[in-house]
């Protein structure tokens, strides 16, 4: 009985042990896992969707209702925002950052983050030839064209293309929901 008791007692501490040394570890490392991800996950989708701009939208970045949006600057007015969505593809979420005129009220493009489709048919979601669809789109009529919308599918990955163009809209609800913010926060053209 006793030796059941120890073996309990030493168990626990080795738990409560382990516990606490991944806790600290994760938030010893929350800032650099971050940076991480802004620089080699969103950074690239987002600089290619921003373009035309004088500052760095990853250092200037701001976080409105707990979405993190992306500033495009240029002569010091504000002409676009990026901000990620996720939606639900063939095999897992499709990350997608969308940028938005802010003058026009249309898509500056996107760029896809994060996505695990199946290769050679899913992951042609990344390619320009799909992404540049985006390119200058107004907001109202995003949608697959088989649903009503004007964006046509990828042949073969038509979960993928509902996926990201979910996402898409998705950040266009998000965009529409805290324009008046940005609108504060930024001085625009």
């Amino acid at each position: 009985m006793r030796g059941i008791l120890h073996m309990i007692v030493v168990l626990s501490l080795i738990c409560a042990t382990s516990g606490a040394v991944l806790v600290n570890l994760k938030q010893a490392t929350k800032n650099q896992i971050e940076q991480q991800v802004l620089t080699y996950v969103q950074g690239p989708a987002l600089l290619s969707v921003l373009e035309n701009r004088d500052n760095d939208p990853i250092a200037e970045r701001v976080t409105i209702k707990d979405v993190t949006v992306f500033p495009a600057i240029k002569d010091g007015k504000l002409v676009g925002v990026a901000l990620e969505s996720f939606a639900p593809g063939y095999s897992g979420n499709i990350g997608v950052m969308v940028g938005f005129d802010v003058n026009k009220d249309e898509l500056l493009g996107i760029g896809i983050t994060t996505q695990t489709e199946t290769p050679g048919l899913g992951t042609r979601v990344t390619e320009p030839s799909f992404t540049n669809r985006f390119k200058a789109h107004g907001l109202e009529s995003m949608q697959i064209t088989s649903k009503g919308g004007d964006v046509d599918s990828i042949a073969g990955a038509t979960y993928s293309s509902v996926g990201t163009v979910d996402a898409v809209r998705k950040a266009i609800k998000v965009y529409q929901s805290i324009k008046p913010e940005i609108s504060s926060i930024w001085k625009m053209s």
